[in-house]
């Protein structure tokens, strides 16, 4: 068992693991920058970032001056945005074969039914991409008959058959051209973004590829030597994606015996979770034995905040209950609510409600209404995370049901 860890915190590391995104982190960096700035102003407190000075993945320095305590704290960003980038380097007929490999696997095993028990919007979220992709596909193939028909109207009395053949040929490569079209404004409608994340998730049917596996090994050797640092706490963000492989990375870290008994507190707090995604599907016996170890341990302190309000994640789930896990004694995770409806003030919520990648990120922006959710305060506040949130109960509308069907936890 550790020693009892102080509360206050002067000098903290934070690593953020961000869900599947091909961006170049330094938008994490701008985001910080910006809604830290917002939320400094709403709260009266002061917080300003810049470069990092130590070396590592890509990050920043914070420092803030919270209730009077002057803290200093170093962001990182552990990057696995370039194995998104290259899952995503697939054609047009090789995101269909992944729609339709990705659809059976999740119909076949029954984990689409079980999901749609626990939260509708994360499964319409999932279902969006194979709608769409169909849609474009229907008005492509609409498109390159429309355009046989016609040239066979037009041209059968001048060339005979081959007025339709010339016709055919003409629609199907309009039809080509309207589907890269739409691939090409996926950043406006993110059907193969969409579809492209659930197919990384499901392609070993939630087990890790390999490629990710070795990066996890990565962020455990970064976390590992934070734990060795003079600091008073090491915090793990894990968003969205992030969240399952930061449970993962922790459980690797802590049954290795990397975790020094005096050293700093190790603290966990993952936002906008879609474990269920990933711990429903019938090979994900290493994240499923994870979960259980990790809802047990005395090493650490696991926040879990998601919100109603956001339909792309599994809200107020206990991700290890609901994935049937649970063992006797479980302690972890805390689950509430970051209550997006009402920590932001009515014209925000207005402005937000219906811009749904937005609001996955809201977790990790500002609130203009905050309660007791402020994650600026968390990444740079005075509190570790277990003394901030201390004696606070867990949401009483969580969802505790165990309706996983795969509940085994190794080979």
């Amino acid at each position: 068992m550790r020693q009892k860890q102080k509360a206050a915190v002067t000098r903290r590391r934070v690593f953020y693991i961000p869900g599947y995104d091909p961006f170049h982190p330094r938008r994490y960096r701008e985001l910080y920058r910006k809604e830290a700035a917002a939320q400094a102003a709403i709260s009266g407190y002061s917080i300003g970032i810049s470069a990092k000075t130590a070396g590592g993945s890509y990050g920043w320095d914070v420092a803030a001056t919270i209730d009077g305590a002057a803290v200093q704290a170093q962001v990182e960003v552990l990057v696995w945005s370039d194995i998104v980038k290259n899952s995503m380097e697939t054609g047009i007929l090789a995101t269909y074969l992944q729609m339709l490999r990705t659809a059976w696997i999740y119909i076949g095993s029954g984990a689409l039914w079980r999901l749609m028990r626990l939260r509708k919007g994360p499964v319409i979220a999932a279902l969006y991409p194979v709608v769409f992709l169909l849609v474009q596909a229907a008005l492509a193939l609409l498109l390159a008959g429309v355009v046989a028909v016609g040239a066979d109207f037009l041209l059968a009395p001048l060339i005979g058959p081959w007025g339709l053949a010339l016709g055919l040929a003409a629609g199907l490569g309009l039809g080509g051209l309207l589907l890269r079209w739409f691939r090409r404004v996926d950043n406006k409608t993110f059907a193969y973004y969409l579809m492209h994340d659930y197919a990384y998730s499901a392609q070993f049917n939630g087990a890790n590829p390999p490629q990710l596996e070795a990066r996890m090994l990565a962020f455990c050797d970064a976390i590992a030597a934070a734990l060795t640092e003079d600091v008073d706490e090491v915090l793990v963000v894990g968003h969205s994606s992030g969240a399952h492989l930061a449970v993962s990375v922790l459980s690797d870290l802590i049954r290795a015996g990397r975790v020094p008994a005096s050293g700093p507190a190790l603290s966990l707090l993952t936002l906008g979770q879609v474990v269920p995604m990933v711990s429903f599907l019938p090979a994900a016996q290493r994240l499923r034995a994870d979960l259980a170890f990790l809802s047990a341990s005395n090493t650490l302190v696991w926040v879990d905040v998601t919100a109603p309000g956001d339909g792309c994640a599994f809200a107020l789930c206990d991700p290890v209950s609901v994935s049937g896990v649970a063992p006797q004694g479980k302690r972890w995770p805390l689950v509430f609510s970051a209550a997006f409806t009402q920590t932001l003030s009515d014209e925000r919520w207005k402005a937000l409600r219906w811009r749904f990648f937005r609001l996955h990120f809201q977790y990790i922006c500002a609130f203009d209404r905050p309660r007791d959710y402020d994650y600026f305060q968390i990444t740079a506040g005075p509190k570790t995370l277990g003394a901030r949130y201390q004696g606070r109960p867990a949401s009483q509308s969580r969802i505790e049901a165990a309706v996983n069907k795969f509940t085994s936890v190794g080979p």
